[in-house]
């Protein structure tokens, strides 16, 4: 394959963290890049010096990392280039295609109709004389975003503009600046922006904005990416779990959509939940072992292990993953939750009476999930109930809760010694 002349940025400014619409727009660059063989760069575009920070650079290119996304030269910061900056606006000043206007240079907009293809809307076209004759240079000699993203995407020889279509309104003003320095505009395309489920813009009101919080809240990046890619573009067919190779191959412009994306983090943590249920315990373990340190519990790097494959399919975040295991190795996590009261206040002596039982044959059964699940099925039996009966008082004194793994299974991985002093306790407190 020959070298792709595709070059893609990423340009955020260091004002904020690694936000949700910015994470997607670099996503889809860096998609793009890999499945024509191009270049993704990544610009950061700290002039803005008031509110810049080395902090956010900082979070920002961790967040970029965590969802596995790398750039292949070295990083911009786009202060580097006030001096060419400067210069390109003396220079279209001297061409007369600028004036001064109170000590800064203001850029003429010339008339006309000034349009482009855009690479997900089609042709979008607007009239120069329309629009206001824009500063590019302010009076203290620093440049207004629209010359230093111009100046940088040249300098850098970007060829493809892919953002939000927010940005639709800055674009003709652009246009006009790469024509007026005698510059071929890149292709631009412009992606929907991403709302919320009652349709408004995201934000903070919507809950997590900043990547990094939804890896503190238990997603895995791989989920993350998928689900990113998902907001505004579609691979074709009902396809929706894919790997970051698969995303690669079927990414094109054409299957970005025009209209705007609902984030519905019910949708992204049933995605991570798949992403779990499918991850090696191997993997998990690393994720989980320092969630389980935080809650003051220390367990063998085994038990650990053994709980995490017991609940994995049925979790949703990481979070919820070493919830569940606390739960299972330690009796201090165990608290019963509202269905778990209700289902014993249904018939408290009947629960009491099952734990009875099933506490006289667990203590002399073969502790492995077979043999446990032959006794209690026997005990069910002798008892003329439903297996589920026998099961079920077992499952909320161990966990606290209506719902597990197989009570055979949670059984095992809790252990012998911890179970039966569950069950006990339990019996005394009904």
């Amino acid at each position: 394959m020959p070298p792709s002349p595709v070059r893609v940025r990423f340009a955020p400014s260091p004002t904020g963290y690694l936000h949700v619409g910015g994470a997607r727009t670099a996503l889809l660059n860096w998609l793009y890049a890999r499945h024509v063989g191009g270049t993704f760069l990544l610009r950061i575009e700290d002039t803005d010096k008031e509110r810049s920070s080395e902090e956010h650079t900082r979070v920002i290119l961790e967040g970029l990392t965590w969802l596995g996304l790398d750039w292949d030269e070295e990083l911009v910061f786009q202060g580097a280039g006030l001096k060419r900056h400067q210069e390109l606006a003396d220079r279209l000043l001297a061409e007369g295609k600028a004036y001064s206007d109170g000590g800064a240079i203001r850029f003429r907009m010339p008339p006309g109709e000034i349009a482009w293809e855009d690479a997900v809307h089609g042709r979008i076209s607007f009239q120069g004389e329309d629009l206001k004759d824009l500063v590019i240079l302010r009076s203290d000699r620093t440049p207004i975003y629209n010359l230093a993203v111009v100046a940088d995407d040249i300098h850098m020889g970007i060829t493809h503009v892919l953002r939000g279509d927010d940005h639709i309104s800055n674009t003709p003003k652009q246009i006009a600046l790469y024509r007026a320095l005698g510059a071929q505009p890149p292709v631009f395309g412009h992606v929907p922006m991403i709302n919320g489920p009652d349709g408004k813009k995201l934000s903070k009101r919507h809950g997590a904005t900043a990547v990094g919080d939804y890896q503190h809240l238990g997603i895995l990046p791989a989920a993350m990416r998928n689900f990113l890619a998902l907001l505004g573009w579609s691979p074709g067919g009902d396809r929706e779990l894919m790997t970051l190779e698969e995303m690669v191959q079927l990414f094109s412009f054409e299957g970005v959509q025009k209209k705007s994306a609902i984030f519905d983090m019910t949708k992204l943590e049933w995605m991570n939940g798949q992403y779990l249920s499918a991850a090696s315990v191997e993997e998990l373990y690393p994720l989980i072992a320092p969630q389980l340190a935080t809650r003051g519990l220390n367990a063998d790097r085994g038990a650990i292990i053994k709980a995490i494959t017991a609940v994995k399919t049925r979790s949703r975040t990481t979070l919820d993953v070493a919830r569940q295991v606390a739960v299972r190795l330690d009796p201090r996590y165990v608290e019963l939750d509202d269905k778990a009261k209700q289902e014993i206040a249904k018939d408290p002596a009947g629960y009491k009476a099952s734990l009875d039982a099933s506490l006289s044959v667990l203590r002399d059964v073969d502790w492995t999930p077979t043999a446990l699940e032959h006794r209690l099925r026997e005990l069910a039996e002798q008892r003329g109930v439903a297996a589920g009966k026998v099961f079920q008082p077992i499952r909320i004194a161990l966990t606290g809760g209506t719902v597990s793994e197989p009570v055979n299974e949670l059984l095992s991985v809790v252990g012998k010694e911890g179970a039966l002093k569950r069950l006990e306790a339990a019996v005394r407190s009904a």
